[in-house]
């Protein structure tokens, strides 16, 4: 086998070496490059590892109900608590639909989050109860509080959440009635349906299942069954348009 010259292999080993050393130097930028990530991403999670939640707390002594804090998360996760004020806290979770959600943190952006100056209009005026907007992302939070407002997004906001919780407060209306005073059941309709005539529910047809319900039971009054039959049939007519 011929041997190549000195003068021929040296610019070989030359170029190898060049080659692992560049190598050596791309795997360094490519781990502190990793590295950077992990620190710039790691406390981003810590700070953050529930998402984003926006409260709306309403106190209103001598009212029904006097209190009111429903939090909407914006992975999904809500609560509220709907009670006098002499009763203990009871948060349970429920469910907001996807467009709700969006609706309810498109109008926090529009108001900063609650970085805002004070919402309150400046006039004397009767006590309508104390209004709490909260907005909490981690480490970040703010909070503004008003009686009466004529911010509109302030006042479209406020009428989603307190649309919430009398939605809320017709389901567990009706099934309380449902499972324990069926001749209250058809009084209990007709409460849901005047708050729906009212356009006072954001997302009604969250009752479908309990109005099904009662539309098929032979065990409840024929009055009650046929108001039940009709609104789950006026709700999805109008889900579907």
């Amino acid at each position: 086998m011929r041997t190549l010259p000195s003068r021929f292999s040296q610019p070989r080993r030359c170029f190898a070496h060049l080659i692992v050393t560049m190598s050596r130097h791309r795997f360094r930028l490519q781990f502190l490059s990793l590295l950077a990530c992990a620190w710039i991403l790691v406390p981003a999670a810590r700070a953050n590892p529930g998402g984003a939640t926006i409260t709306y707390r309403r106190v209103f002594k001598g009212s029904s109900p006097e209190f009111i804090e429903i939090k909407v998360n914006d992975q999904g996760k809500s609560t509220f608590d709907i009670r006098q004020l002499e009763e203990d806290a009871d948060a349970e979770p429920f469910e907001v639909s996807a467009a709700v959600q969006k609706r309810i943190f498109d109008l926090a952006a529009e108001l900063k989050y609650f970085a805002v100056a004070d919402l309150d209009v400046q006039k004397k005026i009767a006590n309508l109860g104390k209004k709490t907007l909260r907005y909490e992302n981690g480490a970040e939070m703010h909070e503004t509080s008003f009686n009466y407002t004529l911010n509109p997004s302030a006042t479209q906001l406020m009428q989603i959440f307190e649309g919430l919780a009398r939605q809320q407060q017709d389901l567990v209306l009706l099934q309380r009635q449902a499972k324990f005073d069926r001749l209250g059941v058809n009084d209990a309709l007709m409460q849901f349906e005047s708050d729906m005539d009212h356009r006072l529910l954001p997302e009604p047809e969250r009752l479908l299942p309990v109005l099904d319900q009662i539309a098929a039971d032979s065990h409840f009054v024929e009055i009650a069954r046929s108001r039940a039959r009709a609104l789950a049939e006026r709700i999805r007519n109008s889900r579907d348009h």
